[in-house]
């Protein structure tokens, strides 16, 4: 349900719900005070007596106010330490907060944040725009595929639907607020890629969807179906698809929103878009089987990127490549050690149909130096389930060879609390993807 913002500097309208985010000293601003007063004192003796919040980030307390009070339910939300509010702590607080608001059935809620004052890490007129994009990307849900109740019985819920927010710089916030709408929009839809199951979504379905979401916003779309990516010698991704009865696809994205008079070199991303993986005939373990329709999560990853880079008018000059096949077991599939040929040339041993997903990008990167010479490639994929082992659920496995684009990887790490690991790269592993028959095996000795 979308969600309709006001952002004002006093309150204007009653409504279902308060969410009042306070800080440790629990300080409540003017506006929250006169509707302390509203309710006789309500919410300030909730604070002396409920020892269980102290205004710690993450902190969530929720009233019934009475009903003399221009809203029937509060939910306050801690934010901690104001030094050390950054943008994604707030973020996190006002995913706090979804659960307790969604289980009130509130329809309409106030947001004041009009006593947040000190010396805070985040721009006071940012925070309010933060809590509430934490609020909207926890209220996620995937239900494309649930029976509808019938519609004489069905109880119809209420569902956040808009929000007033109470802060001193109404024009900022609203601002701020506008570029992260654009970037939720871009995760939610990649959410939904990801949750989509692949009877539905395969190469041809999902490209197509692409071309249709992007196109809308402004994005150029081009697909290349089986017969050109033959012509153009993509044999490495040609393999992992031909065991299925639906073909891969590469589907390439542009957007050049720079103003440059001198056409720059974009800034390029690579996905994965293994719709579903089997394993080939080096079939996977049936536990966890279903899981396989993620294997596509680094493409989601970078569909999603190209969205929001649309929606908020990006002046990135931004070329995009996502490789879609479906890896299955066939009596067509590729089999363990064949020799197959990539875009560039090199000739692949086969030793296991499971590493599957690095045949794919190597077509797309291929593909993307040869036809557009970026500055620069970022490569999303759901490659490996080594790399958990080696680093669990927390951080993100990152191969870079340069060190400058690191450093700025590593400063997006810190902002957005997407965190990142750098993992080593060396001459020395080059040998153990040698191959006594092909120029190279597509797995490590």
């Amino acid at each position: 349900m979308p969600l309709k913002i006001t952002s004002v500097k006093k309150p204007t309208a009653k409504t279902d719900l308060a969410m009042i985010p306070l800080f440790e000293d629990l300080k409540m601003g003017d506006h929250t005070k006169a509707l302390d007063e509203k309710t006789g004192g309500y919410i300030a003796h909730a604070l002396k007596t409920h020892e269980g919040f102290e205004g710690k980030h993450g902190q969530t307390l929720s009233l019934t106010l009475p009903a003399k009070s221009p809203h029937a339910y509060a939910v306050l939300v801690g934010l901690g330490k104001p030094a050390k509010l950054t943008e994604h702590e707030c973020e996190l607080a006002g995913a706090k907060a979804h659960g307790p608001i969604a289980r009130s059935k509130a329809g309409s809620a106030t947001l004041y944040c009009d006593g947040l004052k000190g010396k805070i890490k985040t721009p006071v007129e940012d925070i309010p725009a933060y809590l509430l994009n934490g609020l909207h990307l926890a209220s996620y849900t995937f239900e494309t595929y649930k029976s509808k109740p019938p519609a004489k019985t069905a109880k119809k819920d209420k569902e956040l639907g808009a929000v007033e927010l109470v802060c001193a710089m109404p024009n900022n916030t609203d601002k701020t607020y506008k570029r992260l709408k654009a970037v939720s929009s871009g995760v939610l839809f990649a959410r939904d890629l990801v949750n989509e199951p692949p009877n539905i979504l395969y190469p041809d379905s999902y490209a197509k969807r692409i071309r249709k979401e992007l196109k809308a916003v402004g994005v150029d779309v081009e697909i290349l179906d089986e017969k050109r990516m033959e012509k153009l010698g993509m044999g490495a991704a040609l393999a992992v698809g031909q065991g299925s009865e639906r073909p891969p696809r590469m589907v390439v994205m542009r957007w050049d929103g720079s103003s440059a008079k001198k056409k720059t070199q974009p800034l390029t991303f690579v996905g994965k878009g293994v719709t579903f993986d089997t394993g080939g005939i080096s079939i996977k373990p049936s536990a966890g089987m279903d899981e396989m329709k993620m294997d596509m999560g680094g493409s989601a990853a970078v569909v999603g990127l190209m969205k929001s880079l649309a929606l908020r008018k990006s002046k990135a000059n931004v070329v995009s490549i996502v490789g879609l096949a479906e890896n299955m077991p066939s009596h067509n599939a590729y089999r363990p050690g064949d020799i197959i040929k990539a875009m560039n040339g090199k000739s692949i041993e086969i030793l296991n149909t499971d590493a599957e997903g690095r045949l794919v990008l190597a077509d797309a990167l291929t593909y993307v130096q040869k036809k557009y010479k970026p500055k620069a490639i970022i490569d999303l994929a759901t490659l490996t389930g080594a790399m958990m082992v080696a680093l669990g659920h927390e951080h993100c496995g990152t191969f870079v060879s340069d060190d400058k684009l690191w450093k700025q990887m590593e400063a997006a790490s810190e902002k957005t609390g997407e965190k990142l690991w750098r993992m080593p790269l060396d001459e020395f592993w080059k040998k153990d993807t040698e191959s006594a028959v092909a120029d190279i095996q597509n797995l490590g000795k």
